[in-house]
């Protein structure tokens, strides 16, 4: 598995771009999910460090598109503070992780998340969470997704799963989740160039990603709109779980 990446190798903007144009069709189309798919993809191919450097440019920009985007939507200004503070702390201590432990452990934990995210989605399990219930766990889950969007590069399971249970409206849901993952990832990048994660290749791969995830993401924003939101969430944990297998594989 490679350890670097570069602008030089045409293989490796290949990988960017389809990992890009799946995670920004997820992500238009749902309002998250962009590290889901893309950071497995690229941790299929290069160490799990570089997928997760790569995705910081075009999650911070992709983000506040978004949040500019949806400013107007109706959201508990409280709630979005303090789950976006706790997100940047926790993102802080996952970032630490990330450069201290060996990258084999860090891609096993990628794997269980993958698997427990395909779980959850696939579960008929009805979850609802009160907004007094949720303003009460709001800095849990922060710092929980944070530590983890840090190590890994995904949260979904635990910062969507819990904001799909408060039931919010898709714009004040995308507000919200967007806001949390742009305050991470204003954390996440100078503690990334500070432990030398970040490279200046890296940095670089990560502005052209935008290219990909530009076109991508209106496309997932048309998808979400037309077609069955069931049939699409099938393909992406199908999808998701080769991913896994490919990852489990590649430890052995």
């Amino acid at each position: 598995m490679n350890m670097d990446i570069s602008v030089t190798d045409p293989w490796a903007l290949i990988a960017v771009a389809i990992a890009m144009t799946l995670g920004g069709i997820l992500k238009g189309a749902t309002g998250a999910g962009l590290p889901v798919i893309a950071v497995p993809v690229l941790a299929s191919i290069y160490d799990v460090r570089v997928a997760v450097a790569v995705m910081v440019v075009p999650n911070l920009i992709s983000n506040l598109r978004q949040v500019w985007k949806f400013r107007k939507a109706p959201v508990d200004p409280v709630f979005v503070k303090i789950l976006a503070v706790v997100g940047a702390l926790g993102v802080g201590l996952g970032t630490f992780v990330l450069a201290k432990i060996e990258p084999v452990y860090v891609q096993f934990v990628m794997i269980v998340i993958i698997v427990v995210y395909i779980g959850l989605r696939l579960s008929k399990l009805d979850l609802r969470i009160t907004k007094t219930k949720a303003r009460r766990w709001v800095a849990s889950v922060g710092i929980i997704g944070g530590v983890l969007q840090g190590a890994v590069g995904i949260s979904a399971p635990v910062a969507v799963t819990f904001l799909n249970a408060i039931r919010l409206d898709r714009p004040a849901f995308i507000l919200t989740v967007s806001t949390f993952f742009a305050a991470m990832c204003v954390v996440q990048l100078p503690m990334q160039i500070s432990f030398g994660i970040m490279t200046f290749h890296t940095a670089l791969i990560g502005l052209l990603a935008l290219i990909p995830l530009t076109f991508a993401m209106p496309i997932g924003e048309w998808i979400g709109s037309k077609f069955s939101a069931r049939v699409f969430d099938r393909v992406i944990l199908f999808f998701l779980a080769s991913l896994a297998v490919k990852l489990l594989f590649d430890l052995f």
